[in-house]
């Protein structure tokens, strides 16, 4: 059957179903829903019996779940003008519907997040359906899509944003996000990593893994809208996640990351406001069968931490086997070599449960097992001794799980979630060359403990127990257990024991280790060893090369002297995506994420890193560079180019972006002389704020253009066009109808109008395959004419 058959047959089909269905297809956004009870008696009876409620408060708990949860909305904070942002959103969006009314239902204002820092982050009760009932509203909505395309604004879950909070990233660290996807918390990292604009290189940079190759691109896309050159996205299985490589002074070094965030797979039943089905989908279960998965990720991540450095837990679930479980493991596993810290100071203003230290099991048809012992020997396979909270009181007291953090939706209108926060005082028992200890004060730490732990990785790799370098290879971890698996199978007792160690610590326990099933043990605490890793698997699409320019590669010469590059630009940063053929595109990354890609080109894979800087003109070439500059770029290349660049006025701005190809006498005279001393070709629009006028945007702003024989084009992505406009007073609205409408705040010339707009907006913002020139010189886009944002 044709594909036109199958869709007039599928209608057909539509049109027979009874009129209550049929509805369904009609209704607005979140229809269907409807139809979903929000009860689990299940999950009721589950939450009940583990107290992490407060008492007296389970019936508002429950009330809070089945309520939609707000939206919330969070400004991009290292841009620097993020301040001209929220200034808008003050002074004219929220005061314009602060008093609206619609159907009945007053419409509350957005209030600021109050343990969020700046006031950059906003929650309202308003929903996609309101926002669009009134025009004053759909103004909002627009706004809000528009700068959320063009990355000045994120629509983020509140209580995700808690995590990068807890990490206190400063501009120098080195940063692994294990479980990225979709990308609002790593888009949080790269913007603590830019807190100073001015810098257009910050030392550290984030590495942000997905082990699904697709949701990779949709990490790509958010991280893509920051234009950082300081992101890589890798697709990898986070339990696994190979050990990078560093090259310094000619010596080969092992990356450890200052900070990593590791917000692993849940069964998320902290996300039933917003997630629906969770309600009839959630069981017990869901969180037995990801226990095991979370603690591989969790020591994983504690492997890879740098000694001093910062690890946050998380989840979006509630159920303690997810949460307090893996704390308790992990810690009992590293023998003293990691802290579970107290945060409240970080986020003041944020209510939040402490952890628990008292937990149950229940099955899915209503068991509960307070500890080990009591689970019978059929369900060995479903539950392990490691979801149990630690038998020995005092080892329990000394964790401090009551550190924990564990939100409840009733007590601020969020999400449910849970955050620990974990610092390394010295390596983990199984990368200890030296024996093990039992007193955590004599855990050396510091240098003296990493560079310890560097000599068993190095001397791990020597006789080729490297981690996870090419597929197939076990981990270092994995390569340990498995020899002392074989050591120990022949007594039947798992790990190493002093002799006589039988009659002085008791009776012989079964030991929980995966991997050590069927075995004792000769002590009663579990072995401080990790679960093993599992083998690297590369897969997924494949992507094209990496590919860095030599100083002398001949694409630089004209280049430089185009745009008169400063001494210090950094051509070893420059890559392209191919290796034949003309180069279409030229990326910068840091200097770190460069010595990354060199060393380890082998051990892991690669979607995406770099921001695009320049793109090829096809006729550029006459005019002495063949290529352009490309705006997504121009914060990180703009410090570096001493030509080419023309200061700009407010007026020259409205001009060149409501205007097709304005001439050359519609801007100011001052602009006007300074574009006829230059000749034709890609160049830089510099607008500097003046602090004597306050009613003008107070933030400088880089546009990329093209200087015509007549005229000047700008060159700038639809979004990012649409948010520079809106700065400089000229509101730009779309009516449902799909007509451009534009008006400003301020008499202007009729040729502002947005009507005039360069490109058509339903023409969307992909990047033209390339550029040509017109009889003046002036470039023109085989597309759109807009630069797209998108990814290579």
């Amino acid at each position: 059957m044709g594909k036109r058959n199958r869709n007039r047959q599928n209608q057909q089909n539509r049109d027979q179903r009874p009129e209550g269905s049929r509805s369904r297809d009609n209704a607005g956004w979140g229809a269907g829903y409807s139809e979903i009870i929000k009860e689990n008696k299940l999950f009721e009876q589950y939450y009940r019996e583990l107290n992490i409620v407060p008492e007296g408060e389970f019936e508002e708990f429950m009330e809070a779940m089945r309520e939609p949860l707000p939206a919330t909305i969070r400004i991009t904070g290292y841009k620097s003008h993020a301040k001209e942002i929220l200034h808008t959103l003050k002074e004219k969006y929220f005061k314009e519907i602060q008093d609206l009314e619609i159907d009945g239902q007053k419409i509350e204002a957005p209030q600021a997040l109050r343990w969020y820092p700046d006031d950059l982050a906003w929650h309202t009760n308003m929903s996609r359906k309101i926002l669009r009932k009134s025009p004053l509203l759909e103004k909002f909505h627009q706004f809000l899509v528009s700068e959320t395309e063009s990355g000045n604004i994120s629509r983020q879950e509140a209580v995700s944003m808690i995590p990068p909070l807890l990490l206190k990233i400063e501009p120098h660290h080195k940063i692994l996000d294990m479980c990225a996807a979709p990308g609002s918390k790593t888009a949080q990292l790269i913007e603590m990593l830019h807190a100073d604009m001015d810098v257009p290189f910050p030392e550290g940079f984030v590495i942000a893994n997905d082990v699904d190759n697709k949701r990779c691109y949709l990490l790509v896309h958010q991280a893509k809208r920051l234009n950082s050159p300081c992101i890589m996205v890798v697709n990898h299985d986070a339990s696994c996640i190979p050990r990078l490589q560093l090259e310094h002074d000619g010596k080969k070094e092992v990356l450890f990351y200052d900070r990593v965030l590791c917000d692993v797979p849940c069964s998320g039943d902290g996300t039933m406001r917003k997630n629906i089905d969770v309600w009839k989908k959630w069981t017990t279960s869901n969180g037995l069968q990801l226990h095991g998965l979370q603690l591989r990720i969790a020591v994983r991540g504690v492997e890879q931490l740098a000694v001093g450095g910062r690890m946050v837990y998380s989840t979006c679930s509630l159920n303690p086997v997810e949460d307090e479980a893996v704390i308790a493991s992990l810690l009992e596993k590293s023998e003293g070599a990691l802290e579970l810290v107290e945060a409240v100071a970080d986020l003041p203003g944020l209510k939040f449960m402490p952890g628990i230290t008292s937990w149950k099991l229940m099955t899915r048809d209503g068991q509960w097992y307070s500890n080990w012992s009591e689970v019978p020997e059929a369900r060995h396979t479903q539950i392990r001794p490691t979801m149990f909270p630690p038998t020995d009181d005092e080892k329990l007291q000394s964790m401090k799980l009551e550190r924990c953090m564990r939100i409840l939706p009733h007590h601020q209108n969020t999400g449910g979630f849970f955050v620990a926060v974990l610092v390394k005082k010295a390596p983990m028992p199984w990368n200890r060359r030296y024996p093990k200890l039992r007193n955590a004060e004599a855990v050396p730490s510091g240098e003296t403990a990493q560079a310890e732990e560097l000599q068993v990785i190095r001397a791990s790799a020597e006789v080729g127990e490297v981690e996870a370098p090419t597929q197939g290879e076990p981990s270092t971890s994995e390569a340990a257990e498995t020899q002392q698996d074989a050591d120990s199978k022949k007594d039947g007792v798992c790990g190493e024991a002093p002799s006589g160690a039988g009659v002085g610590l008791g009776v012989l326990a079964s030991c929980p280790c995966p991997g050590h099933r069927g075995l004792t043990h000769t002590s009663p605490s579990p072995c401080s060893r990790p679960p093993p890793s599992k083998k690297m698997k590369l897969f997924g699409f494949k992507e094209d090369p990496f590919v860095f320019l030599t100083e002398e590669d001949p694409v630089f010469p004209p280049i430089q002297a185009f745009y008169d590059l400063s001494p210090g630009f950094p051509k070893l940063n420059v890559l392209t995506r191919t290796h034949e053929g003309k180069k279409r595109h030229l990326y910068m990354v840091s200097k770190e994420l460069r010595n990354v890609l060199l060393n380890n080109s082998e051990r892991m894979k690669v979607i995406n890193t770099g921001v695009k800087v320049w793109s090829r003109n096809n006729d550029g070439e006459q005019f002495g560079c063949a290529f352009r500059l490309a705006q997504e770029g121009i914060y990180t290349l703009y410090p570096y180019i001493r030509a080419r660049v023309i200061t700009v006025s407010l007026e020259d701005v409205k001009v060149l972006l409501t205007e097709e190809n304005p001439f050359l006498s519609r801007l100011g005279e001052d602009t006007h002389a300074q574009a006829k001393k230059l000749e034709m070709g890609s160049i830089v629009l510099k607008y500097r704020p003046d602090p004597k006028d306050p009613s003008s945007p107070q933030c400088p702003i880089e546009l990329c253009g093209w200087r015509g024989k007549t005229s000047i084009r700008a060159f700038v992505p639809r979004n990012e066009r649409l948010h520079y406009l809106r700065m400089v007073g000229v509101e730009v609205f779309q009516d449902k109808q799909g007509k451009k409408a534009g008006r400003t705040t301020e008499a202007q010339e009729g040729s502002t109008e947005l009507g005039e707009a360069r490109g058509r907006e339903e023409g969307g913002t992909q990047e033209p395959e390339s550029t040509d020139t017109d009889q003046n010189g002036s470039a023109k886009s085989k597309g759109n004419g807009l630069e797209g944002a998108g990814s290579a």
